[in-house]
């Protein structure tokens, strides 16, 4: 079954204010400049398009001369590649030059520049990516594209096996694109030609495969996908680790971030993170969220029941929403089994704006006649403990009762 595709889409991107700036401002005679790539792809799915790319028979430097003539900013971002940005009032625009590949290695391409847009096309990953639009607004599909967007494929172009060769991040690529795009069974020869090619995941920059993964998590289609990675070996190469399927399932049909389906899928305990962090070179923040999901995983797991007081002990030590995502990936687990009344105050602390604070510091222990120094850390810790053992309770007599038990526990 094919579905159909978004006729107006490729006009209303001609449409837009700033394609129709630079447009104009690189027209010359004998030269030519369409939209090519996601923004074609996007458009004709009827989806939100936010990057523009063009490509161009004009050198980079005619770029930015016909851009500046114009009143456009032209930013050299990629130069020695090929791309000018255009800036326009509304938008940034890439501008590449054709180009064609020279030689390849499996992680970096020769290229040189050229001024066949066939060519050009060919020498792009997927069928789906290497459709142009003129800016006469005629479509141009040279490998296939469209009838491959309608049956919902994700196709290599030419020989898959090639194509890896030529580049091997394109393994993980394939399996991105088909989860956010395909209605069908994988195509088999890309299949078959990246189980064959996945030890070179391994020569890949971990920076590289980060990105990729992150985003196929963010898909549609993730879990499915990621089984098929599972299945074939090929996620050992990404994530080094045992897979939790389940609970990779329940963070996507929550609709979590990509970093909370990560740890769904690849942590179990403290030790996975250093892995994971290393494996896929993680950010600092990305890092602390993993070893959040993991304190929080040895405190659940622990507990069979888990009521109201418990999750707000939780979400003052890690956060309402870190504490809130983690309960929906381990639902329906043996361990813990949150009552009503513990997931009405999951639910209602689930973005982070009303997370418990202890109500004391030590300036209120000080102002009570205390001398700075170690007592008062010591009564403070016994005034937390209390106070999260009775569920962080915010009102004022609370307050005063924990402020008498600080100092009780603070004086000889």
């Amino acid at each position: 079954m094919s579905r159909s595709l978004d006729t107006a889409g490729p006009a209303a991107l001609l449409a837009r204010p700033g394609v129709c700036a630079t447009l104009a401002a690189l027209a010359a005679p004998g030269e030519e400049t369409r939209l090519v790539g996601g923004c074609m792809r996007d458009a004709l799915l009827g989806s939100a398009v936010s990057d523009i790319d063009l490509a161009t028979t004009l050198r980079p430097e005619a770029v930015m001369e016909h851009a500046r003539r114009a009143g456009l900013k032209a930013v050299p971002t990629g130069i020695e590649h090929g791309t000018i940005t255009v800036v326009t009032p509304q938008e940034p625009i890439e501008v590449t030059t054709l180009r064609e590949d020279v030689e390849t290695d499996g992680r970096h391409a020769v290229v040189r520049f050229g001024g066949d847009f066939a060519q050009d096309a060919a020498r792009r990953d997927f069928t789906i990516n290497a459709l142009s639009l003129g800016a006469d607004g005629t479509l141009h599909d040279t490998v296939g594209g469209l009838d491959d967007l309608r049956a919902g494929r994700v196709r290599f172009i030419g020989e898959a096996a090639t194509r890896i060769r030529e580049d091997a991040l394109r393994i993980l690529r394939f399996f991105r694109f088909h989860a956010r795009f395909a209605e069908a069974e994988p195509d088999r020869q890309a299949l078959a030609a990246c189980i064959a090619a996945r030890d070179a995941i391994e020569g890949l920059s971990r920076e590289r495969v980060r990105s990729e993964f992150l985003k196929l998590l963010l898909a549609p289609g993730c879990v499915p996908v990621v089984t098929l990675l599972s299945v074939t070996g090929l996620l050992q190469r990404i994530s080094g680790g045992v897979a939790e399927l389940g609970r990779l399932a329940r963070s996507a049909a929550a609709g979590q971030r990509a970093t909370m389906r990560l740890a769904a899928l690849c942590v179990h305990a403290a030790h996975d993170e250093p892995r994971l962090r290393d494996s896929l070179r993680l950010s600092n923040a990305e890092t602390a969220q993993l070893d959040t999901y993991a304190a929080l995983l040895a405190t659940l797991h622990g507990r069979e029941a888990l009521g109201l007081k418990d999750v707000r002990a939780l979400a003052s030590v890690h956060g309402g929403r870190m504490m809130a995502e983690t309960l929906a990936i381990l639902a329906g687990e043996p361990r813990p089994r949150p009552d009503e009344a513990a997931l009405a105050e999951a639910a209602r602390l689930a973005d982070g704006a009303a997370d418990p604070v202890f109500p004391l510091t030590g300036g209120d222990l000080v102002k009570e006649g205390l001398p700075p120094g170690r007592a008062i850390g010591k009564g403070l810790a016994a005034a937390k403990a209390e106070w999260l053992a009775l569920g962080c309770p915010e009102d004022d007599a609370s307050r005063q009762a924990l402020l008498a038990r600080a100092l009780e526990a603070a004086r000889p």
